[in-house]
């Protein structure tokens, strides 16, 4: 999982040309971008969608992003996705750990009650779009065991922080925003599970797109969401191990085999030990899959 692609589950024109994309997923959205009069129509619009490409083999993720839990539109957005079929649910709005557990109990019942498998269908959260989840980041390991990433997102937190901007003239993000960043990954890797970066809005500036994805790969995010499908390629190409990457964590591995697993030792008259390891052998866990 490297893209996850937002398409309004209202446009499917739009939802069918995300399909041939690239991305890894297409996340189906019944929040932000459906009014509220029209979200009938949009959970019907996604149940339509999913229900005609699910048991399609040749197609990406579909996840659907539902309504947070405060909106009064979240069971039957969940009860909806899992029976069309949904890879995955995306939880907006998340304050914590409980909200991830809390839905993967509603999974499990729309499971058990459409005759889906059991633990079938995936969570992502977007864990930071409020001040107070933010100091939740660190609460989401152990949670479930559907989590498969944990996102962060700078447009509802700069909401209610009443910031004016996330981002400075230069197109840094200020400080509160960084730290929201930080403790998303920090947060997901606690939780062993996918840290995902958040959207860069400006979908004409690609140059801009591939420097925050390099410098979002360099930290250790291993995904990015996208709202435009011209992001899609940029976005695989940063978050796709290079072949050097590749040869250079393949070699690290088998010399660590040769030697006995041994804590330490020395490559190319560089000393290597075990985080020179692990990090390798997630190199080519991005690569397997």
């Amino acid at each position: 999982m490297r893209s996850l692609l937002f398409v309004p589950a209202t446009q499917p024109a739009k939802l069918d040309k995300a399909l041939a994309s690239g991305a890894d997923v297409v996340i189906v959205d019944l929040e932000d971008s459906v009014a509220a009069d029209a979200k009938g129509a949009g959970r019907a619009g996604m149940v339509a969608f999913v229900t005609a490409h699910a048991a399609k083999t040749d197609r990406p993720a579909i996840h659907v992003r539902v309504n947070g839990f405060s909106s009064g539109f979240a069971d039957a957005d969940i009860d909806a996705a899992v029976a069309a079929g949904a890879d995955g649910i995306m939880l907006p709005k998340a304050g914590g750990g409980a909200d991830v557990t809390r839905l993967d109990a509603k999974i499990a019942v729309a499971e058990a009650v459409h005759g889906v498998p059991e633990g079938r269908t995936r969570i992502v959260a977007i864990v930071t779009e409020t001040a107070h989840a933010v100091f939740q980041t660190g609460t989401y390991r152990g949670a479930s065991r559907r989590l498969a990433g944990m996102a962060w997102g700078a447009e509802d937190l700069s909401a209610d922080l009443g910031a004016a901007t996330a981002r400075d003239e230069t197109g840094a993000y200020h400080d509160a925003f960084r730290l929201a960043r930080t403790l998303t990954l920090l947060g997901a890797v606690a939780a062993e599970t996918a840290p995902i970066d958040g959207v860069y809005t400006d979908f004409r500036d690609l140059e801009g797109l591939e420097a925050e994805c390099r410098a979002a790969a360099r930290d250790g995010f291993t995904a990015k969401m996208a709202i435009h499908p011209a992001q899609v390629p940029v976005i695989n190409a940063a978050f796709t191990p290079s072949a050097d990457e590749i040869t250079d964590a393949k070699r690290i591995v088998a010399a660590f085999a040769a030697a006995g697993d041994p804590g330490v030792l020395a490559l190319d008259g560089v000393m290597l030990d075990r985080p020179h390891l692990v990090r390798a052998k997630r190199t080519l866990s991005r690569v397997a899959r």
